[in-house]
């Protein structure tokens, strides 16, 4: 961070010399920050040990993986655009924002190795380098995004049987069932095809969710009112999505929300493929 910020800082520009340092004083607030509300909120409880690894490929249908992948993606194009905002060229500006986005959503790992309870994942790692590297490519190569990861949500029954893991309230649930999220990969269609007739907003989304997770590997947990011997499965879909930000307007503040909740697939008819038969949907969340 310390090279990157000297090496930006040789512009002669004042106004991007001062944007610049309004958000690398930022960035080195909010990620100190967060390191020690981490710490002292979650991993100071836990005993210490040597850096190490954990393997958790298997968890949850690799769900929390897809997680990170997203997650990554969103934050690196966060960064992207603030070191844009401050005068960077293009290129420059994806490689620092991308990089750095990688970096912030990589932190937990470093916390996690050095836990005894828990450790560093490699598959973490990769899901959260892929998320920066879609972006990353495309906006090096293409200069936009034709692929958009996105996410979506439904009310499952499964936080019943285990709301400690699964969440209590619906906005934990949001983050901790499984069951009822869904991610996406949204193809703008004009982009990646010659069908030149096609609206500029107009999406083919692919998903991936799965079902029956009480737990991380092993479902089989009893409490009072449930043995939740749940068989798990994967759920693939097919649907039809909205590229909010190809909507065109005049309104800043429109433009500004279009952004905003572009993030989150639009409820559209849905084709889901699961334990090898399929199932339509007029309307998927």
């Amino acid at each position: 961070m310390f090279f990157l910020t000297t090496k930006l800082f040789s512009q002669k520009d004042t106004i991007i010399n001062k944007r610049l340092l309004f958000f690398t004083a930022s960035n080195v607030l909010t990620c100190s920050s967060t390191a020690v509300l981490l710490n002292s909120l979650w991993y100071k409880n836990f005993a210490k040990t040597n850096f190490h690894f954990f393997n958790d490929a298997n968890e949850w249908l690799q769900m929390d993986k897809v997680g990170h992948f997203y997650s990554s993606y969103y934050l690196s194009k966060i960064l992207v655009n603030g070191f844009k905002w401050t005068g960077i060229k293009n290129n420059d500006a994806t490689i620092y924002g991308t990089s750095l986005g990688f970096f912030y959503i990589s932190t937990i790992e470093i916390f996690d190795g050095f836990s005894e309870n828990w450790g560093a994942s490699k598959t973490d790692l990769i899901a959260n380098l892929s998320g920066s590297m879609l972006f990353l490519s495309q906006n090096l190569i293409l200069k936009n995004e034709p692929i958009k990861p996105k996410f979506s949500f439904h009310s499952t029954e499964f936080p019943n049987l285990r709301p400690e893991v699964l969440g209590y309230s619906l906005a934990e649930q949001i983050i901790k069932d499984y069951n009822g999220q869904t991610y996406w990969l949204s193809f703008n269609i004009k982009k990646i095809s010659a069908l030149n007739k096609v609206p500029k907003w107009l999406n083919l989304a692919i998903g991936y969710s799965g079902e029956g997770m009480v737990g991380g590997e092993n479902n089989n947990f009893v409490n009072e009112k449930y043995n939740t011997n749940i068989t798990k499965y994967r759920q693939y879909y097919l649907s039809l999505d909205i590229d909010l930000s190809e909507i065109k307007t005049k309104s800043k503040t429109l433009k500004l929300i279009f952004n905003a909740i572009n993030i989150i697939k639009i409820p559209s008819p849905t084709i889901e493929l699961s334990n090898s038969s399929l199932k339509f949907h007029y309307i998927y969340f």
